[in-house]
């Protein structure tokens, strides 16, 4: 039984590489393009809430050795996983001086 599992765990840490391997080629597609990252972070918030919200509180333990097993787990292996926000202010420090510049100066729109 033991052995079975390290295989499907060996399995399951290929497909989560696959994953990373496939978002890393969509966010490289993207590059230099911010509505389309903005998308792609969007989509990885919602996934993230969906297993979140459905399949992971589903098979959440029923009983107290098995949630201490997974507390431990969480624990162990850094914490809950979050997905941060960025912040309006590092948003707008990250804006080229001639946009922030015309913004101050109360212009709405930037010409290039």
């Amino acid at each position: 039984m033991k052995n079975g599992r390290i295989f499907e765990s060996e399995k399951f840490s290929q497909k989560l590489q696959d994953i990373a391997k496939e978002v890393r080629n969509a966010t490289a597609c993207c590059q230099g393009d911010p509505i389309a990252l903005l998308a792609l972070l969007r989509q990885l918030e919602q996934l993230h809430r969906e297993i979140r919200d459905g399949v992971f509180q589903d098979s959440l333990p029923n009983n107290r050795q098995a949630l201490y097993s997974l507390l431990r787990d969480i624990e162990s292996e850094g914490g809950w996983p979050y997905i941060e926000r960025m912040r309006l202010q590092e948003f707008l420090a990250n804006l080229p001086q001639e946009v922030e510049q015309k913004r101050e100066w109360g212009h709405d729109r930037v010409v290039e």
